[in-house]
Parts: C-alpha cells; structure tokens; sequence
C-alpha cells in the first residue's frame, strides 16, 4: 500500500472517531445544560406563586412554559435586562426554537391528583431519593424524544411536594439525532481534503530520500545523501548522514583491525616457528645422543630449556594480548598484592637465568603491598621486564625488583638491569608494537617484540604510570607507579 493511501486512511481513521467523539461530548453537554435550564425555571416559578396557586387546585393544575435562554445565550446580558419570559419565545442554539415545558404536580407517594399527569416509574423515584433529581429519557413512535425531569421541591408534605416537568423533542431536531451535516460534515471534508494535499510533498521528499539511501548503500556509503531544511524530514536525512560517517569510520577500523590480524598471524607464525624449529632440532639431537649412549651436552640442554621458556613467554603474551584488544570487560580487577607476584616472576624465571649466571635480587616492603587490579595481565606485565633483562643482559649480570611504598599512599615498582642499555632515540619508540631495537634484534633476532607493548597496555588499563630511563649500572630501569589500596579484610 502506499504511503500516502496509508496517511490518507489513518487521517480518516482519526478525523472521523475524533469529530463523533465532540459531536457526542457536545450532544450531552447540551442536554445536561438543559436539564440545568429547566431545574432552575421550575424552581422559581414554584417558588415565586407557583406553590400556592398548585396546592389551591391541585386537580387542575399544570403550567405549560418555556425554558429559559441556555447560559450561552444569557451572557453579556445586563441585570436589569428582559427576561425571556418577557421577550418572545427563546431560541437555542443556533437560533432554533426551545419546545415547552409541562410542570405536573405530585404527592410524597408519587401519585398526582392531575388526571393529565404522567405516571412516574421507579426510574424517576430511584434518582429523586438518590440526587433529588430523577431524569428518564425516551422516545416515542413518531421518533420525538420525552425528557422527564421529577424534582423534589424544598419543602414537605402537601399535592405539591414533587413537580414533574417534561419536554418533547420533535422529530429531527439536535437532541435526538445529530446535528445537521453543515456543522460537522464540511470541517470535516475540508480537513481531510486538507491533510491529503499536504501529503503530496511529504512523500515524494521521502521517496527522493530513500533513493539516496540506497544509492549510497550501493557505493559502500561513499555517496551522501542531500539535507535540505530543519524539519522531521531534513533530521532523518542528517541523522542518516551521521550514521554513514560512522559507518564509514566502523568499516576502515575493521580493515585495519583484518590487517593487522593477518600481519600479527604471520609474524607469530614465524615467531613460533623458528624457536619450536630450534628446539625440535635440539630435542632430536638429544635423542641421538641417548640412542648411541653418550653423555647429554649441558649446553645443548640449556638451549633447549631456554628455547622453551621462550616460547611460553610468546604464549603468555598472545594471551594477554587478545585480552587486551577485547577492552575493559575482559580485565579483572581485584585485590593483588605486590610482594607475592614478585617473588612469583622471579622464582619463574630462576631457571632462565641461571644458566646466563645472571643474578636475580628482589626488595619489597616487611609487609604486603596491595594494589586493585588484573593479577594475570599485572604478573606477565613485570613477567616481560625481567624477562627483557635477563635475555638482553651480559653475563655474571644482575636483573634487580625494588617495590617501595610512600606516605602518600602510592607504590614504586623499578625493574633495574646493568645490560647495554637503550639509547634515547629507541626508548621513544620501544613502547610501539612489534618495535625492537637494534641490540635487541643482534642478540635476540627471533624475539616478537610485543612484551613491553603489552606492559604499556596493561599499565595505562590500571591507570598507572610508566617510566623507562638508563639504571644508575649503565642498563635500563623500568618503572610503575599508582596507588595502594587499604588491606583487604
């Protein structure tokens, strides 16, 4: 179906329900309005004579009347203007004429000695002994409407304790059926009329609009779609446009994001390769020897260890990677204490770094040092420092970790070596992934080149501080800063 059919209907299916509703509210605001009208002439007339003169012959009396002018026409009048029982008959509404009134008098038990008057149902007596007022409407053959209103008078006792006043609506008029075409027919053709006309252009800027779209879906969102105006209309437009410049800036991340995945696969492809080559080759010299019965070489072995440690440092590392590419949610934060971990990263890499015969030496407080993060991501961070140290170090050379506290409720964490050193230059970029400097690619050509990489990541995850400056031993010094957190329990 189309659009505008479908705005041309749902105009038609609120237009129509709305303007029945207000013909409806209107019909019975007039009628109660009325009922207010006739209550308040019969009051005064029975107050004002009509009492005495219905009590003295209540077998004949009735009084034939007209209703008063509805308020709306009585505004503006002035106080001492003609009543419109002085005036003519009164006119309603759009200047018809009110039907008369016929006032019946009745006893305490409802029964009138008029043999004229009406018979009053249990209708008219429930809601006289209820509100005072007890109203029953009806109509009759012909079509006309009977408007019953028995009123209870401020007094008791007597012919006349109860009036009955009733009105006859002939066929046709406002209170019995809906008012005549021209008050609600035309505004309401000449609403929807109006609606349909102002559709027109409404859908064809949605049509241009939705060509555009898909024109730019088609080019991969490199064609833009055209914004004119500040309506609903121009905001969708704007707000397309917004979303196709982050789609755009989405997509180019991806592609980077699918680059750099393939580059990191190759290169840890070949990273892995090259020491599980190393070591299948060692193994199977190993081998050999036990075949033939010879002693095993000490060095052969500890290049084989070596080898190994390596290769878990490289796993260790691709994990704590992906960890850190999938963000905060994969991160871990809970009490760590820093004694504990380094006392943990040295006893790992003992084995390591004995057979370099580089000495690992290790200062930290009496008594533990707590922090709030990730133990995993902050033991492989310091993990990859000492790591560094040792396999870049000289021989008979020390690797030290000093963990200090201050007053301020901060910790300092340094990763001293005495090896060659980083130049200037180089520390301002060995922090960039897959970077490594020239010793290191000298001496460790099959190194990765992602551990201080990671340690960088983890540190700015924490929300520490990280610092790289040549060790007072003529090495590197590396280190962490942040704030300690209270003793948990």
């Amino acid at each position: 179906m189309k659009l505008r059919l479908r705005l041309a209907l749902t105009a038609v299916a609120v237009t129509v329900p709305a303007v029945f509703a207000l013909v409806q509210v209107e019909h019975s605001v007039r009628r109660r309005t009325t009922d207010e009208v006739i209550i308040e002439t019969t009051l005064s007339q029975m107050q004002s004579g009509g009492r005495e003169r219905c009590e003295a012959a209540p077998d004949t009396w009735m009084v034939r009347s007209r209703s008063q002018r509805p308020p709306w026409e009585r505004e503006g009048l002035p106080s001492d203007a003609p009543r419109p029982n002085d005036e003519g008959p009164p006119r309603g509404p759009m200047g018809r004429r009110l039907p008369p009134v016929n006032l019946y008098p009745f006893d305490g038990q409802f029964v009138s000695r008029n043999p004229q008057a009406p018979a009053v149902d249990d209708e008219l007596r429930q809601g006289v002994r209820d509100d005072g007022v007890g109203v029953r409407r009806y109509s009759k053959d012909d079509g006309a409407l009977v408007q019953d209103l028995l009123l209870r008078m401020p007094w008791n006792g007597g012919p006349c304790e109860y009036v009955l006043a009733r009105r006859v609506e002939p066929p046709g008029s406002p209170e019995v059926g809906l008012p005549p075409l021209y008050v609600w027919g035309v505004p309401t053709l000449i609403l929807l009329s109006a609606m349909v006309v102002a559709l027109g252009p409404v859908v064809q800027r949605l049509r241009r609009l939705t060509e555009e779209v898909r024109a730019s879906s088609g080019s991969g969102y490199e064609q833009p779609v055209t914004v004119n105006g500040s309506d609903e209309i121009a905001e969708l437009a704007r707000a397309f446009q917004q979303a196709r410049a982050e789609i755009q800036a989405r997509m180019a991340h991806q592609q980077a994001r699918e680059q750099t995945l393939r580059d990191f696969l190759a290169n840890t492809t070949h990273d892995v390769m090259t020491p599980l080559t190393v070591l299948q080759g060692h193994l199977a010299a190993m081998q050999q020897r036990m075949r033939e019965g010879q002693p095993q070489e000490p060095g052969l072995m500890l290049s084989a260890m070596s080898e190994a440690h390596y290769m878990a440092s490289l796993v260790h590392n691709l994990g704590a990677a992906a960890r850190l590419e999938a963000g905060a949610p994969q991160v871990q934060h809970a009490p760590v204490d820093l004694n504990a971990l380094v006392s943990r990263v040295l006893g790992r890499h003992q084995p390591i770094a004995r057979p370099q015969r580089i000495a690992l030496e290790s200062g930290v407080p009496a008594t533990p040092t707590w922090v709030m993060g990730d133990e995993t991501l902050l033991e492989q961070a310091v993990s990859n420092v000492v790591l560094n140290g040792i396999r870049y170090g000289r021989e008979d050379g020390h690797v030290a970790v000093v963990l200090e506290t201050t007053r301020q409720q901060t910790f300092s964490l340094r990763v001293i070596d005495d090896g060659p050193g980083i130049s200037e230059e180089e520390r301002s970029r060995i922090l960039e992934r897959r970077f490594r400097g020239n010793a290191a690619r000298t001496r460790e050509p099959q190194g990765q080149g992602l551990g201080l990489h990671i340690v960088h990541n983890v540190v700015e995850l924490h929300g520490w501080k990280m610092t790289l400056a040549p060790s007072e031993y003529g090495g590197l010094e590396v280190a962490f800063t942040g704030p300690l957190m209270p003793p948990p329990g």
